[in-house]
């Protein structure tokens, strides 16, 4: 349902609003029949399925009704049913009123839509030029042919269109960004950073227009500006392309780009973000020890099992597994459903080599996506590991019926191929080895390749070692990598002590996964050499997880605390204060965030419990019904409930009255272990006393 529902939200915001919003104040008439107008109402109240039972039962009592065809075409569009939308608007511009040229408009650009994803351009190109004979003042119109030009790479065409949008409207930005993004993919940066530069001026709250011209500068080289632009983009509103340019930043640009974040994390320092920032680029540059200090931060601001996930994410990748699953188990504390979460917990405890546990991860992974392959394909990993090479076969067969495409890549043949030799089936080992060396036989070896391994399978162990030892003399971008591979060749060939020995030269370039050593099945012939032993016991005292115990946040004393709670209305209730005034929370562990109403926070500002330095902004949250508001963020300074005090609590201003003062997983988060005792009617919560 949610891909329906944002395929829909897409079409209405990219044509309906200019349109079919305004029909009823046109001359042409619609249709008023009691079936069509029901449709419309459930239209507009977003119950889309509600409407499109509607307008079927419209089209069957009136099959003429154009109209009516337009609104089913673009239900089928967002239930992403092309064929059944392409036939209703050809019937609707077959019925449509000639002298309703907005509908007629619409029908036509619907159309086109429907042509751009079925990849037939030259049909788009078509209606979107019929709908721009009928109505050649929308500039809607131009932006999306303009689009489909930039794709083709027809620059010139393009800018045409954003040349017309700019003409139409002068104040808007559409056009002359659609004529910048034209000079960057020409690399005509200075003609790019003119058109941007004119967007800023006009609209300095909009935050692509510093991001695309952060991009000019990036090709540039010109890192203090591209730095500054990317920073002036977050600070708007998290513009995504200035997210991602951030993480992609060469090394001589994040030594700008991370004191220039943090000043912005000393300018807000209650804002979550800017830490999230600073972590996120220290992630994409592999300091992942920086990465978990500022992603505590940004958690400790203002928790979120996303945080939390990431912290555990970069244990991982440090190989302390301990911690790693430490945190994966708050954020699951946290978001029990983050299926996310449960695929990243299944590898963990791969990692560990606790495959009874982590193949039942990912079957609670399965049983979400069932027809997600790479679900199907990572439960095979696990099994094989786990010698569990029948059911093995079973999901890497499955993973390739669900995505045909993955018959065209070698790896999930070469693992099959390994399943069905080491449960004797040589003939279909045999076929599967074969046809990785068909699919690999025009490219270049390189790491990723894995015909050494075939040749392996197939029993030609000399050109299985000649190839893997091509690979590791010419292919550099992942050494430690190729070593190891090298040792299961070795290890296949029966030549043991040759990969003991390549096994020792890939520890010393870096190789850490001691979990996949203890539980590779290629590595079975080494396990009762004394050498191999030694050196897996090294590794395993050298790695994080047994050199320390669990870092200071799992570590330390703490304390359990009772707090008392009444239910009324089928809610939670607990006493407590804010800034030193006492109110009462709703306690709900399933919600995200804290939120307060409008009539507690006008009050706690005219009584100077908030001061006006205290308000940080607006964002936008969910409801349990599922409803969207925006509100104003507050810094709650001191939330105190119980004994346990928490500073610097953020909480969104609810435009509702009667809205009660929510306690959600926000701070729930920071608290640490929360158990509810509904007989005694008491929270307990364990928590890590502060130093």
């Amino acid at each position: 349902m949610r891909g329906y529902i944002w395929k829909m939200l897409l079409l209405l915001a990219a044509v309906i609003p200019v349109t079919v919003t305004a029909k009823t104040e046109k001359k042409v008439k619609q249709p008023d029949t009691y079936a069509y107008t029901r449709g419309v109402e459930a239209y507009n109240e977003q119950k889309y399925q509600d409407a499109l039972d509607w307008f079927n039962r419209e089209i069957s009592e009136h099959p003429d009704n154009g109209y009516a065809y337009v609104y089913l075409s673009i239900l089928r569009y967002g239930n992403e049913e092309y064929g059944r939308a392409l036939s209703a608007i050809n019937e609707a511009i077959k019925h449509l009123p000639k002298k309703d040229k907005d509908w007629n408009s619409v029908a036509f650009m619907s159309r086109a839509e429907v042509y751009v994803v079925m990849e037939d351009t030259v049909s788009a190109l078509n209606d979107i030029a019929q709908a721009i004979k009928i109505n050649p003042s929308d500039r809607v119109l131009y932006n999306k042919r303009g689009q489909i030009y930039y794709e083709q790479k027809k620059y010139l065409l393009a800018d045409a269109d954003y040349r017309r949008m700019n003409e139409l409207d002068p104040g808007g930005v559409e056009g002359y960004m659609g004529i910048g993004r034209n000079a960057n993919a020409e690399q005509r940066w200075e003609d790019a950073i003119a058109q941007f530069d004119h967007v800023i001026k006009i609209a300095p709250e909009y935050s692509s227009g510093y991001s695309f011209r952060a991009e000019s500068y990036i090709a540039q080289k010109k890192w203090n500006e591209a730095t500054t632009d990317i920073v002036k983009a977050l600070d708007i509103d998290g513009d995504d392309k200035a997210f991602y340019l951030m993480q992609h930043l060469p090394a001589e640009a994040v030594t700008i780009m991370k004191p220039k974040l943090k000043v912005q994390m000393t300018k807000q320092p209650t804002n979550r973000y800017w830490p999230y920032c600073i972590a996120v680029l220290a992630v994409a540059n592999e300091d992942y020890d920086e990465a978990i200090s500022y992603f505590k931060q940004a958690n400790a601001l203002d928790a979120n099992s996303i945080f939390l996930e990431k912290i555990s994410q970069c244990y991982l990748n440090l190989n302390d597994c301990n911690n790693a699953l430490e945190y994966a188990d708050r954020a699951l504390a946290m978001n029990p459903d983050d299926y996310d979460v449960i695929d990243l917990r299944a590898d963990i405890l791969a990692r560990l080599g606790r495959f009874e546990e982590c193949i039942a991860e990912r079957s609670r992974y399965v049983a979400r996506y069932p027809e997600y392959p790479f679900a199907y394909l990572s439960r095979a990993d696990d099994l094989m590991n786990a010698r569990e090479f029948e059911k093995a076969i079973e999901d890497y067969n499955t993973a390739m019926v669900l995505l045909p495409l993955m018959n065209e890549f070698s790896y999930p043949f070469i693992k099959r191929g390994d399943a069905y030799r080491l449960t004797g089936k040589n003939t279909e080992a045999a076929a599967d080895y074969n046809q990785v060396l068909s699919l690999e036989k025009d490219s270049v070896l390189s790491s990723k390749s894995w015909t050494p391994f075939a040749y392996s399978g197939l029993g030609n162990h000399d050109k299985a070692i000649e190839t893997m030892q091509y690979i590791v003399d010419n292919d550099t971008t992942d050494l430690k990598g190729n070593l190891y591979n090298m040792v299961c060749i070795y290890a296949r060939a029966g030549r043991n002590d040759d990969a003991v020995r390549t096994l020792e030269q890939a520890v010393s370039k870096g190789y850490k996964n001691v979990g996949h050593l203890k539980s590779d099945y290629d590595l079975d012939g080494l396990r009762d050499m004394p050498a191999f032993q030694n050196l897996i016991e090294s590794m395993e005292m050298a790695a994080p997880s047994y050199t320390k115990n669990p870092d200071e946040e799992i570590e330390g004393v703490y304390e359990t605390v009772e707090i008392p709670f009444t239910k009324e209305g089928g809610v939670t209730k607990v006493k407590c204060s804010i800034n030193n005034l006492p109110l009462h929370f709703v306690f709900d562990t399933g919600a995200s965030d804290v939120t307060i109403s409008m009539v507690e926070a006008n009050f706690m500002l005219k009584n100077d419990y908030i001061k006006p330095e205290d308000i940080l902004g607006s964002a936008r949250y969910v409801d349990a019904n599922g409803d969207i508001s925006e509100g104003t963020v507050i810094n709650l300074r001191q939330v105190n409930f119980g004994g346990l005090e928490l500073d610097n609590v953020r909480a969104s201003v609810v435009r509702n009255q009667r809205a009660p003062l929510l306690l959600g997983q926000s701070v729930l988060g920071r608290l640490g272990k929360i158990e509810i005792d509904n007989p005694e009617m008491k929270l307990i919560i364990t928590h890590k006393i502060k130093k």
